[in-house]
């Protein structure tokens, strides 16, 4: 067997001893696989994240061969476990070049990145830091425009890595590209991020919303003032 598909062998058994049968019919239902819905077809293997976690970081090193044959699987907890192993790389490394390596490589392989948990236990981690630390904000505005709903859930949570660095401006900007958005993922995690910022900056979600709530999707706008105190959420909600 060659190295490669040795690693990948080796990775994906540590994966399926620690699985938990049991598991895999209320994950199926949770990330929605059925016919029509936005995970159809994705199998899973009863996996849990801190278990997941803890094996594929490991991987930290591995080869991007191995990490491109763990995004090719079928098994949903063994696509996640490539993008744990991609994220420990990452932040592992100091030079800028293989940094610029390991985003390219992620945004080529978004179609594999192809589901929420998928998107936002690596997004930030990656596509966020990498953005926050070069300055290229326009590589978030580009995702959030994109056809695709991966890519765009991609460009709103990779922001989540800004607010926590407490530079908020650009959420708002993102979360404006997203109001038009058809996908309830969308709204969701666009009312997410506006919530995030405006734990840190309440007066710049307000403004926002004061700008903005008559038209949010409800979801959104939902997700948005969810820690605003009982009467400023009651204001904006009866706006809708």
């Amino acid at each position: 067997m060659d190295p490669i598909n040795e690693t990948t062998s080796r990775w994906r058994a540590e994966l399926m001893a620690v699985a938990i049968p049991e598991k895999i019919e209320i994950l199926s239902s949770f990330f929605k696989t059925g016919k029509g819905e936005y995970g159809e077809g994705d199998k899973f293997a009863g996996i849990t994240v801190p278990s997941n976690r803890r094996i594929s970081r490991s991987y930290h090193d591995a080869p991007m061969d191995v990490i491109s044959s763990m995004l090719a699987e079928e098994i949903h907890e063994f696509r996640l476990a490539a993008l744990l192993a991609l994220v420990a790389h990452f932040e592992k490394c100091k030079n800028a070049d293989e940094r610029e390596r390991i985003v390219r490589f992620y945004l080529a392989h978004t179609d594999r990145i192809n589901n929420w948990d998928l998107v936002d236990l690596s997004a930030p981690q990656i596509i966020g830091k990498y953005c926050l630390d070069t300055g290229n904000n326009d590589l978030l505005r580009e995702l959030a425009r994109d056809s695709d709903l991966w890519r765009r859930r991609i460009g709103i949570v990779a922001n989540f890595t800004y607010i926590k660095n407490r530079q908020t401006a650009l959420t708002a900007e993102l979360a404006e590209i997203l109001l038009t958005d058809r996908e309830p993922l969308i709204h969701k995690a666009a009312g997410w991020m506006l919530r995030e910022a405006g734990k840190r900056n309440t007066e710049e979600l307000t403004g926002f919303l004061d700008k903005h709530a008559t038209k949010m999707p409800r979801t959104m706008l939902r997700y948005a003032i969810e820690k605003l105190d009982p009467d400023t959420r009651r204001h904006y909600m009866q706006l809708r």
